[in-house]
């Protein structure tokens, strides 16, 4: 008997390794791979393709008051959005020419999905992004990789403002500084608490430095 579970216990670490193994590999098996591509690949974009629907709760809270709580439920295939807030539901489909009383509803959808998605947003959107390096995060103060993305000084909701990102060789982002465009405001977080939904990697928990900002995702769930 004893010897029957050491060898499933033996089983279960080969096969955690092995599922390591292969998620550090599905964002270095291509070496044309550029590291932002690397990036969304770790968290699973190749994955997300498959995925039919995902559904999620936006949350903020500040000094322990919510702030903000926004449910979504997004049709990839059709591309219809729905937004639950304040017991009130409101639906849009995503195409070229959106209705003015919609853009409240897309507004808020490209902020809170960016957040949720954004190493997707590295290949997805059109923005600038710098060489890595080596680089002290601004909240753990340990060493990272770090490279910057910058968006275009036109178009989009908030034209001109970048990010720098700060990941491990897992290529997985660890902590993040915002920055306004014209050098205005700046926020610092983190990204923890990872959780993987059908292949999809999502942070849940985004933190200030001091803890009295939170960020964070509930409800998640994804349909293949």
């Amino acid at each position: 008997m004893k010897k029957l579970l050491f060898l499933l216990a033996l089983g279960f670490f080969v096969m955690s390794c092995n599922d390591k193994k292969k998620e550090e590999e599905s964002a270095t098996e291509n070496p044309n791979l550029e590291i932002h591509e690397k990036i969304a690949m770790a968290n699973g974009l190749k994955e997300f393709d498959s995925i039919s629907e995902i559904k999620f709760t936006f949350n903020v809270k500040v000094n322990d008051t919510l702030r903000s709580e926004r449910q979504w439920v997004w049709n990839l295939e059709s591309d219809k959005i729905s937004l639950t807030e304040k017991d009130s539901t409101m639906s849009y489909t995503k195409k070229d020419s959106l209705a003015k009383e919609k853009e409240y509803i897309d507004q808020r959808f490209v902020n809170d999905s960016y957040w949720l998605l954004f190493p997707y947003q590295l290949k997805w959107s059109d923005a600038d992004i710098s060489e890595a390096k080596t680089a002290k995060a601004p909240i753990s103060g340990k060493e990272m990789q770090m490279l910057t993305v910058s968006y275009p000084s036109e178009g989009g909701y908030t034209p001109g403002d970048s990010y720098d990102i700060y990941f491990n060789d897992d290529y997985m982002i660890q902590e993040w500084v915002y920055k306004a465009s014209g050098g205005g405001r700046e926020m610092a977080t983190t990204w923890e608490d990872y959780e993987d939904y059908e292949g999809v990697k999502i942070a849940k928990m985004h933190k200030s430095a001091d803890g009295s900002f939170e960020l964070y995702f509930t409800d998640i769930s994804v349909k293949e």
